[in-house]
C-alpha cells in the first residue's frame, strides 16, 4: 500500500527506478503486504547506501499462490564511495519472510549489479 511513495523517496535521493506491479486479484493479508514492502525497502536502500550511481528495477508479480519480487540494480560508478554493511538487512527479510513461508535470494548479476528476489505465498490452498 506504500510502495509508490517509497519508490517516490528513492527517485527523489536520485537513484532512477522503473516499477512493474501486478497484485493478485484479493487484497493481501496485512503481514504479507508489509513484508513484501520490507523487501523492497531494503533493496532500495542497500542500491543507494552501496550503489551509488546505479538505476534499479522493481517488479511485483504473482505466480499461481506466491508473490514474486524481484529488485535488480544496475550496479554503482567505479568511483563513488561505497557504505560498509553488516549484512543484517537480508537476515532480517529472510527470517521476516520465512514467517509467512516465504524465501529471499540474493546476490550479484553477472553484469555487476546485484538482485533481490522473494517469494512470499499470498493464499493458501
Amino acid at each position: 500500500g506504500q510502495l509508490d511513495a517509497l519508490i517516490e523517496r528513492v527517485r527523489a535521493a536520485g537513484t532512477p527506478v522503473g516499477v512493474t506491479v501486478d497484485l493478485p486479484p484479493q487484497p493481501l493479508s496485512p503481514g504479507t503486504d508489509l513484508a513484501a514492502y520490507r523487501v523492497v525497502q531494503e533493496a532500495l536502500t542497500n542500491t543507494i547506501k552501496h550503489a551509488p550511481g546505479a538505476e534499479a528495477s522493481v517488479t511485483v508479480g504473482r505466480g499461481d499462490d506466491c508473490l514474486e519480487i524481484e529488485v535488480v540494480d544496475t550496479g554503482g560508478v567505479r568511483d563513488a564511495p561505497r557504505a560498509e554493511g553488516n549484512g543484517r538487512g537480508l537476515i532480517g527479510l529472510r527470517e521476516r519472510l520465512a514467517v509467512y513461508g516465504g524465501e529471499l535470494t540474493a546476490g550479484p548479476t553477472l553484469t555487476g549489479g546485484y538482485r533481490i528476489s522473494a517469494r512470499i505465498p499470498w493464499r493458501t490452498s
